[in-house]
């Protein structure tokens, strides 16, 4: 009896080592894929503060069609701090679907076989406009631009201040997503 109880002690001390690894692959994998959707909307934000007196511009920005360089390199940094590697790709124009995998192993465990086995786990994180606008009338002259609206704020944007301006968390939102 008492031998029964060690075996299945063991047991649950080996699942609960590889859950343990697991976590810590699907950890690496929300935080990378985060981390390049951030870089991805931080650029998108850059954009439309180059581009904020051409609003003709603004909609491409807040569809993710401006340029912006890869963003996959902020994936691979922080995955190298949570100890795994990752493979990252675009899905789409304004998200990343990123495959993490730990460096350490599940480690020596009763089952046969599992002491090399790593945790591989996947997240997609997107990036959404939380903004909306209408572009000002032909007759409306030049200096005039958009309101822009974000979620339940109205921001008046004018040429002449400049200083209040919404940050990349008022223009875009960033979340984990469902595969």
């Amino acid at each position: 009896m008492v031998g029964g109880l060690l075996f299945l002690a063991l047991v649950y001390f080996a699942v609960g080592q590889a859950a343990t690894t697991r976590s810590e692959a699907q950890t690496a994998a929300d935080a990378a894929a985060l981390a390049a959707a951030l870089e991805t909307r931080d650029q998108l934000a850059d954009q439309w503060l180059e581009n904020m007196l051409e609003p003709d511009s603004w909609q491409d920005i807040f569809e993710g069609k401006a340029p912006v360089p890869g963003a996959c390199w902020r994936a691979h940094e922080l995955a190298a701090r949570n100890d795994a590697t990752v493979d990252c790709n675009p899905d789409g124009l304004l998200g990343y679907t990123v495959v993490a995998e730990t460096n350490e192993t599940v480690g020596n465990t009763i089952v046969p076989g599992t002491e090399d086995q790593k945790a591989t786990e996947s997240a997609m994180a997107v990036i959404e406009a939380r903004c909306s606008f209408e572009l000002p009338a032909e007759d409306a002259g030049g200096d005039v631009l958009p309101r822009l609206s974000c979620k339940g704020e109205e921001w008046d944007i004018e040429p002449d201040r400049l200083l209040d301006l919404p940050k990349p968390e008022d223009l875009f939102d960033v979340h984990l997503a469902d595969q």
